[in-house]
């Protein structure tokens, strides 16, 4: 479905990403960890048009998309979370989710069904008996779930995650977990970046790990976490299968 090759960002003279490459099978969860800094979150902004690549190309379904604006690549089956969560703060949850229904699809449609489509993503993230209060009144925690709502609205094929677990309690994290199961299980793609070991050794089919913006390991979750270079540069220690560490 997405296939990297060379990718690399560069500001100024430091190398953000450094020749990656990088593929995402139809219906895989690729869990993508590493250090603060590795370019994790670079990654995911070249991949959605926020950036553009120094060198190196990005395709999407067979389709080179380097330099695609962010809002066609929403509307080719591209969605994204943030890191900082911005929701439009006077609007009702609600009506932010149906804006980012809305947003994703080139034909107009009315308000009301923006609303209607908005329902379901609500629903699966626990947020829809608030679904009338401002979105400056959710709790941080529920404000994450509300952006992972409103990228869910746009219809994603392939659904890219950056950090959607931070600031939820443990219980809000185990729930999650339940709706990324039933998100993937649908048929969407993911990619997610987390630092909460547990959350990826439990999700994803295959890691990812990123160390000043390369590529130093890939493979199924136990083989990464076991790996010497992965401890060294980011876990410090070795975790047990089943471990909650982060």
């Amino acid at each position: 479905m997405l296939e990297i090759k060379g990718l690399t960002k560069r500001f100024g003279g430091l190398f953000a990403v450094n020749n990656l490459n990088q593929f995402v099978e139809e219906k895989e969860f690729l869990g993508i960890i590493g250090p603060n800094g590795a370019g994790k979150t670079t990654l995911l902004n070249l991949i959605t048009g926020y950036l553009t690549p120094t060198e190196g190309t990005i395709s999407f379904r067979g389709r080179e998309i380097n330099g695609t604006p962010p809002y066609r690549m929403c509307r080719m089956g591209i969605g994204r979370t943030f890191q900082v969560v911005r929701p439009f703060a006077e609007m009702t949850v609600l009506d932010n989710v149906a804006t980012g229904a809305l947003f994703a699809r080139p034909e107009r449609h009315s308000v009301a069904e923006g609303r209607r489509l908005a329902q379901r993503p609500l629903e699966l993230t626990g947020l829809w008996e608030l679904r009338d209060l401002p979105a400056s009144a959710l709790t941080i925690g529920n404000k994450k779930k509300l952006e992972l709502a409103r990228a869910l609205a746009t219809g994603p094929q392939l659904l890219l995650l950056d950090e959607v677990m931070a600031g939820l309690t443990r219980g809000e994290i185990d729930e999650l977990i339940v709706v990324l199961r039933h998100i993937h299980a649908d048929g969407v793609t993911i990619c997610m970046i987390e630092h909460l070991v547990h959350v990826i050794m439990q999700l994803s089919q295959r890691v990812m790990v990123l160390n000043f913006g390369e590529k130093i390991v890939d493979g199924s979750p136990q083989e990464v976490i076991s790996n010497p270079l992965v401890i060294e540069s980011y876990l410090g220690k070795e975790i047990e299968e089943g471990s909650d560490a982060a």
